[in-house]
């Protein structure tokens, strides 16, 4: 009964936490990355095992499916909770100094191409597909946005399970590729641009923001602009944990966050917390030995609440984002329950969670105030 008590008045206060916004943002970028040990001289970029697994399986890409589960009211002002899923690709051209540019414009401009795909709450029948061009719900809208990045040499669309998962809940979820960190990347990837990423995530929302006010966008009057979300994986949840939590790289619109086997990262400068954050989903499997636990226990530790740390026995790097299967599936349910009480205000499910402990069978989930005692906060390369 005790337990029950203490859950229910953490989650009369997420209600408190969703009305006091993100605070003010510092802005700046830092100047150098690292991934552990400091770069020796004249290396291109971080120098101990990089956080991307060798061959990632591409878990999903072009198969789309259900998997969000029942999560209550998940939808948009309709309640719906169930959505038909369009998908729309978008580039954008973010000005760049010439130092950062991986592009330029037809004039010669120092740019950084951000190809993005965007998911969105379609009129129509939910099925377990996701539509090139099918007409916006926008009777139904506005939705909350969500703004997904991806790890290390890891293709954004690998995840289109997940992402498709949380569209059908009632989400416009944009995945842009950042440069010179995707697979495709001309030359090979470089992991030293990560310190650049912050201000990327920072002009997509913008942008993505500002599409819902042009009348030719597919975007116009599907996006509430109070209302925005990050998730990242690997490096992509450092990145969020950045523009969420971070002095250096804080996004005002940004209203919660989900980092799923990410770290606090010293290269970024800034100092965590010292503002301090934005609601906090953490996810970490105990197994991950490329973001060890110790590194999301770190963070977690560190972030005032409301937080929730999400943890999967057994899990390793990858599979609980890109694998099929019961792992996956209790992932996408948890972050809907996450940002369902967080962006609708409507915290039942995951209330229920946490009185519960379990999401599926090896995932627990606690809002304790730290991590249990003996718990490593080692984590290669934070503060």
């Amino acid at each position: 009964m005790a337990a029950l008590l203490v859950a229910t008045a953490l989650l009369a206060a997420v209600v408190v936490a969703i009305a006091q916004g993100s605070g003010p943002s510092r802005g700046g970028r830092p100047a150098t990355a690292s991934r552990g040990p400091t770069p020796t001289a004249g290396t291109a970029g971080p120098t101990q095992t990089s956080r991307s697994a060798t061959s990632p399986q591409q878990g999903g890409s072009g198969s789309h499916g259900h998997g969000g589960g029942s999560h209550g009211q998940g939808g948009g002002q309709s309640g719906s909770g169930a959505y038909r899923v369009g998908i729309a690709s978008l580039t954008l051209s973010e000005p760049a100094t010439p130092s950062t540019a991986t592009g330029h414009t037809a004039s010669g401009a120092p740019i950084r191409p951000l190809s993005t795909t965007v998911r969105y709450p379609a009129t129509g029948t939910p099925d377990a597909g996701a539509h090139p061009g099918a007409g916006p719900d926008t009777a139904a809208g506005p939705f909350p946005l969500v703004v997904f990045s991806q790890g290390f040499d890891v293709t954004a669309e690998s995840y289109s399970w997940l992402l498709d998962a949380w569209a059908r809940a009632g989400y416009v979820v944009a995945d842009p590729t950042y440069p010179l960190t995707d697979p495709s990347t001309p030359g090979g990837v470089s992991e030293a641009d990560i310190v650049n990423h912050p201000g990327d995530l920072r002009y997509v929302i913008s942008t993505l923001l500002g599409g819902q006010r042009d009348g030719h966008s597919v975007l116009h009057g599907l996006v509430d602009p109070s209302r925005v979300a990050i998730i990242g994986h690997s490096d992509g949840g450092d990145v969020s944990l950045a523009a969420a939590a971070d002095s250096c790289c804080r996004i005002p619109a940004v209203k919660a966050a989900v980092i799923l086997s990410g770290a606090e990262l010293s290269a970024f400068g800034g100092s965590y917390y010292s503002a301090g954050s934005v609601p906090l989903l953490v996810v970490q499997g105990s197994a991950d030995t490329i973001n060890v636990p110790g590194c999301s226990a770190q963070l977690y530790d560190g972030a005032p609440p409301p937080k929730y740390y999400l943890n999967i026995a057994g899990a390793e790097h990858q599979p609980p984002y890109l694998d099929p299967g019961a792992t996956r599936t209790g992932v996408a349910r948890s972050v809907i329950a996450f940002l369902d009480a967080f962006l609708y205000r409507r915290p039942a499910h995951l209330q229920t969670l946490v009185q519960r402990g379990t999401v599926t069978a090896g995932e627990t989930l606690t809002t304790a105030p730290a991590l249990p005692a003996g718990t490593s906060t080692y984590c290669p390369g934070a503060p």
